[in-house]
């Protein structure tokens, strides 16, 4: 059997044949779509008519015709035009000669209740019911009210103020600590010292050296008297406070430790450092349980639970991870967030956290790390230090000395503080490293680049009447 030739084409000829077929398939003249149907427009718009407006047509269609007569009567009497007639498509002499099928009444939906009222309720829905020829699709509407925001109102929260000023520090002060029995605090500070003061007086009660490196981290133990500290020099300490020395060294990071926290029930201590790594220590025995990795950048906030998940620790990489301290695994991954996560807050008494960056603040529900909100506010500033109390009042301090308040259920933003530069320092030592409120939530403490400690409370001369709420709900967000 003989196998036909194949005539030898040139790529240009073939080339054309491709670019001919294209345009037979795809040239106007095909492409041009069937000229529309006026009947099936019809039957279109009829359907969503009646699924649209079913069960406003079946109530107004009823008592379409007395509602006009009525209306007319009302109209002729008084003198006023509450009825619009309308001439229909068909036939305007049926307009002409006084016809009514065509009339639209707009009337109320409901009987007021209020004694004052002439008959209307001043926000009650109006229906408007047209009627026309049977040919014809009937149409009706309704003009609907706005539906009022679900947002939640915010708790109404006095304004803080700065009533000490606390000096001692020859360093820019980058770590506090309150003792859980409420009668002290400690600090740590460029200077590499650790300070103790009366949480009532401020007086200094202690000076703790031993670290050759500013200190980042410090944390009170509410089960042994034991305080725990960590700096730039890569040192994680444990003091003994009755004989005020270091009785214990962890040793395993490689770089700077900047976070510190205490497990709440049993005797583990997490660590996080510029290692990319949060390291797990038995108090004890100075043993690393773990290394908890899986950050691609600085660890620099850590807080843990009693339940899964045990660790929660934000990063310089922009996430916030989930730990299981059982195994040492990754729960879960929170990318919401597009720059550093330096600060992060457990509310003390729901299932729920904040953590700040520069991009925003952000809420997230717990144990499932689910997003709330985005607080309804923009600090645009580095944040370096958040706090939240039981009363749901959050604090947020940033590199540029501001604070602001804000309420933790609706996330307004009620207050915004400027801190005052102390004599001696720069205008721009303003920045703020540190905050944290007593055990009853009463009293917030700011550690400054001023070298200074700043304790505020709230303003008891101030009333809702002098310091207004002045909330907006937001416009794009309707719910959580």
């Amino acid at each position: 059997m003989e196998v036909e030739s194949v005539e030898p084409q040139s790529l240009k000829k073939l080339s054309f044949k491709s670019l001919k077929r294209g345009l037979d398939l795809f040239s106007p003249i095909h492409a041009q779509l069937a000229p529309p149907d006026a009947d099936s427009k019809k039957i279109r718009i009829s359907h969503k008519v009646s699924v649209e407006y079913a069960g406003i047509k079946s109530t107004a269609n009823e008592p379409a015709r007395q509602v006009n007569s009525a209306a007319q009567d009302r109209a002729q009497q008084a003198g006023s035009s509450n009825v619009l007639a309308l001439p229909g498509p068909r036939d305007s002499k049926d307009f002409q000669k006084g016809g009514s099928q065509n009339a639209l009444v707009v009337g109320p939906s409901m009987p007021s209740t209020a004694p004052n009222d002439t008959g209307f309720q001043s926000k009650s829905t109006a229906i408007i019911s047209a009627s026309g020829s049977s040919e014809r699709n009937l149409s009706t509407s309704a003009l609907m009210e706005r539906m009022p925001s679900k947002w939640p109102r915010p708790v109404w929260h006095a304004p803080w103020k700065n009533y000490r000023v606390i000096s001692g520090h020859l360093g820019w002060v980058r770590s506090i600590a309150i003792d859980p029995s409420n009668t002290w605090f400690c600090t740590g500070s460029a200077d590499r010292t650790i300070k103790i003061w009366d949480l009532a007086s401020g007086v200094l009660k202690l000076t703790l050296t031993g670290h050759i490196e500013q200190i980042r981290g410090l944390a009170v133990s509410n089960r042994h008297t034991y305080m725990f500290s960590a700096g730039d020099d890569k040192q994680v300490k444990c003091w003994d406070l009755e004989q005020n020395k270091v009785i214990r060294s962890y040793h395993g990071h490689l770089s700077g430790v900047y976070c510190l926290a205490l497990h709440p029930t049993i005797d583990v201590l997490l660590t996080g450092g510029r290692d990319s790594v949060c390291r797990v220590w038995d108090i004890r025995s100075k043993m690393q349980i773990h290394a908890l990795s899986g950050h691609d950048n600085t660890v620099c906030s850590v807080f843990t639970r009693p339940t899964d998940p045990q660790v929660v620790t934000g990063s310089h990489d922009t996430t916030i991870k989930m730990w299981d301290l059982r195994y040492g695994k990754t729960m879960l991954t929170l990318t919401n967030h597009k720059k550093s996560v330096r600060a992060m807050a457990q509310h003390p008494k729901e299932q729920s956290f904040a953590s700040a960056s520069a991009d925003n603040i952000k809420k997230f529900s717990l144990p499932k790390g689910e997003f709330f909100h985005n607080m309804l506010s923009q600090q645009k500033t580095i944040i370096n230090a958040m706090a939240v109390n039981e009363e749901g009042v959050m604090v947020t301090g940033g590199d540029n000395g501001s604070m602001w308040f804000w309420d933790w259920k609706s996330g307004h933003n009620f207050q915004q503080a400027q801190t005052i530069v102390q004599p001696g320092s720069l205008d721009s030592e303003a920045g703020i490293y540190a905050c944290t409120y007593d055990i009853t939530g009463s009293r917030l403490i700011t550690c400054e680049a001023d070298k200074t400690i700043k304790m505020w409370k709230e303003d008891e001369s101030a009333t809702p009447e002098t310091h207004p709420l002045n909330f907006r709900p937001p416009k794009d967000i309707r719910r959580f």
